[in-house]
């Protein structure tokens, strides 16, 4: 028997062997690229976190939203009182001896009368309901997983029933029960409890109604309720993760956008990532500077886990002591006096928000950030290799001091840290902020500089930036911000002009992400935006699939000679409006083209692949459809379709008009 397993075993290794590739020597003519490319970049925008990629269903579960995020808001915003059986009591927001200080606000349960009519015969109790974001989607037979915290204080142990429901009835009916299950609650100290719950149907807008059967007083805090079922286990709402997971992304740059340096609220609105890595009830909890609250339960220790799911680079951003140019006015009247600047003398706070993250990411599980990452349930560094400092600030000679103070320590203390500079907003060449950035960057050395810009179609379609940049300049870009300005198909196919220029360019420009991410529907700060969700699917734009071709397609190599198009269209004057590529992968032993057609013709092009060896059957995937259709709510029409082809060495390739089409070609 012993030697049949080790038989059995060898003949594994030996088929596993065989099938092992090893990396493929490049044929000549090839430039070496970056093969980090495509990257996403997520900001809480849009509401783009809670009621987004964080599975929470409940909204404001711990009481903490306030006017200062949104006029009208505050603790009992998304909540409301329930008295079945017209049963007696009150509610009230308190703040004494909270679960932690980070997390003050929580509600006290006064129930007088659990039922006031004997022949009642619908739900008992006195206490809340949430209708989470718009309604909580539930589905038949899943498994829903409750939690709060609540302490006993007056009267016996109180019998709580927790219960899913339809509200959606006629008035004066009893709701429709889904789910319930029963929790005790004994303790004069703050404890968790928790249930599952499975509905017996589906409800696209249920409810959560936290009913108190015992007379008496009861403070509740950190409700939620998640469904099990997320990405990897891990508290991200499938759909969306698994969206993300389809674009084949190389990296994650977190958490923001204008959201590192407050926005235009100034340094209190600062995002501090030591705030949100401890325990979801002491993680604080602040205004979102798109206008709403961010409850951090999506924080530092759950992108850094997102990026090790997908295998994805983390690229956290850091703020270094300088306020957005937004705050005061400044995108508007005083622009000179808009950015706030810390002293100095305080400086060593924020190089210490760097060395610390460092430090918490790749420490040892024993030292004193890495221990709270062990804590977390992660003793293994995350090996972060990248690092921001700065987002798109104004290039003022108050920031460059201060970005140089933190960038020199960083440095010094970690030369193994990749550093990600900023070149400010509207990365142009004739932009002030974008030529002091880039000085900035030749007299320091950055490895790398973020450029942002956003334009209308008509500069993705004719401009070719990057063919002026030296590519000897020690200091590459990352394009960290862009998109043209709406998300009909002649949108993404601008971008993918784009992006063909990026892959010729692809030895200056390291790595690039479209921005904003998501948007949720109803809840929209920004448009376009690459994919739109509701509470039941997400919805994915023409630039969505484009991001997803080149996602799927990087290499190692860039050959411009590979593909000809015929009687290329000028009538635009640059000729830009067709673009081509081939990147090659030396570790699959593949080879990807991509060609785009942008002009109301079909072309005709030559593909010559004598230098490459190809065999089998390619995967060719278009992208095609009338310049002005849109992927929205109501419709998608556009969609890659996707089928296999023979290859030859030398083979014709027709383009549609309006088209992106990608040829993933094996190698021998």
């Amino acid at each position: 028997m012993k030697n049949q397993l080790l038989a059995g075993a060898l003949a594994v290794l030996a088929i596993l062997g065989a099938s092992a590739q090893k990396p493929m020597k490049a044929p000549q003519g090839g430039k070496p690229i970056s093969d980090n490319l495509i990257g996403i970049f997520f900001e809480d925008i849009s509401s783009s976190a809670d009621g987004g990629l964080n599975a929470e269903l409940i909204q404001n579960g711990s009481f903490e939203y306030n006017p200062m995020e949104r006029d009208g808001w505050g603790p009992g915003t998304a909540w409301k009182m329930v008295r079945p059986g017209h049963s007696l009591g009150n509610i009230t927001v308190l703040q004494q001896d909270p679960i932690h200080p980070n997390n003050p606000n929580y509600m006290r349960i006064m129930t007088e009368r659990t039922r006031r009519f004997k022949d009642y015969s619908g739900f008992d109790g006195f206490g809340l309901q949430n209708d989470g974001f718009n309604g909580i989607n539930l589905k038949a037979d899943s498994v829903y997983n409750f939690s709060l915290f609540a302490r006993n204080i007056k009267g016996d142990a109180k019998k709580v029933r927790i219960a899913l429901v339809d509200p959606n009835v006629e008035w004066g009916k009893n709701p429709i029960l889904l789910a319930d299950d029963t929790i005790t609650v004994g303790s004069n100290k703050w404890e968790q409890y928790s249930c599952s719950l499975v509905p017996s149907v589906s409800c696209p807008n249920a409810a959560l109604q936290i009913l108190v059967l015992n007379n008496g007083e009861m403070d509740v805090d950190m409700v939620s309720l998640l469904p099990q079922d997320t990405y990897k286990g891990h508290g991200l709402r499938r759909d969306l993760a698994e969206a993300l997971e389809a674009l084949n992304p190389r990296f994650l740059r977190f958490p923001g956008g204008c959201i590192v340096h407050g926005g235009g609220d100034g340094f209190w609105n600062t995002y501090r990532w030591k705030q949100t890595v401890g325990p979801k009830e002491t993680r604080k909890q602040m205004k979102n500077c798109w206008g709403y609250n961010q409850s951090m339960n999506l924080g530092y220790y759950e992108y850094f886990q997102l990026c090790e799911d997908m295998g994805m680079e983390p690229l956290p951003i850091l703020p270094c002591g300088v306020s957005c140019q937004g705050a005061n006015g400044g995108w508007g009247m005083w622009p000179e006096q808009a950015q706030d600047v810390k002293p100095m003398e305080e400086m060593d706070e924020w190089v210490d928000e760097a060395l610390d993250l460092i430090e918490w990411a790749n420490g040892p599980a024993d030292s004193k950030w890495g221990s709270v990452r062990a804590a977390a349930g992660h003793p293994e560094p995350f090996n972060l290799k990248y690092l921001g400092i700065g987002n798109e600030e104004k290039i003022s000679p108050e920031f460059a001091e201060r970005f140089k103070y933190v960038y020199d320590r960083v440095r010094a203390a970690h030369p193994e840290i990749i550093i990600v500079g900023t070149a400010g907003p509207g990365s142009h060449p004739e932009n002030p902020d974008y030529e002091a950035g880039w000085v900035l960057a030749n007299e320091l050395e950055i490895p790398i500089l973020d450029e942002h810009y956003y334009e209308p179609r008509e500069y993705f379609l004719k401009s070719r930036q990057y063919d002026s940049y030296p590519s000897d300049s020690k200091t590459k870009v990352y394009l960290g911000e862009y998109a043209a300005k709406d998300k009909k198909l002649i949108d993404a196919l601008a971008e993918a002009l784009y992006l063909l220029h990026v892959e010729r360019n692809g030895d200056v420009v390291t790595m690039t992400s479209y921005a904003p991410l998501f948007a949720r529907k109803g809840a929209e700060n920004w448009n376009p935006d690459l994919i739109y969700f509701d509470n039941e699917r997400p919805y994915l734009t023409c630039s969505y699939y484009v991001q997803q071709m080149f996602g799927q397609s990087p290499g190692q190599y860039y050959y411009g000679d590979v593909l000809t198009i015929q009687d290329p269209d000028k009538s635009e004057g640059e000729g830009y409006l067709q673009e081509q590529s081939a990147v090659l992968d030396v570790n699959k032993h593949k080879l990807y083209v991509k060609v785009a057609n942008a002009t109301a013709n079909e072309k005709e092009a030559t593909l010559n692949l004598s230098r490459f060896s190809p065999k089998g059957t390619a995967v060719k995937t278009v992208l095609s459809g009338q310049p002005e259709d849109e992927n929205n709510y109501d419709v998608q029409p556009i969609a890659p379709v996707r089928e296999d082809i023979k290859v030859k060495k030398n083979m014709n390739l027709t383009l549609a008009p309006y088209s992106f089409t990608l040829l993933e070609i094996p190698l021998k």
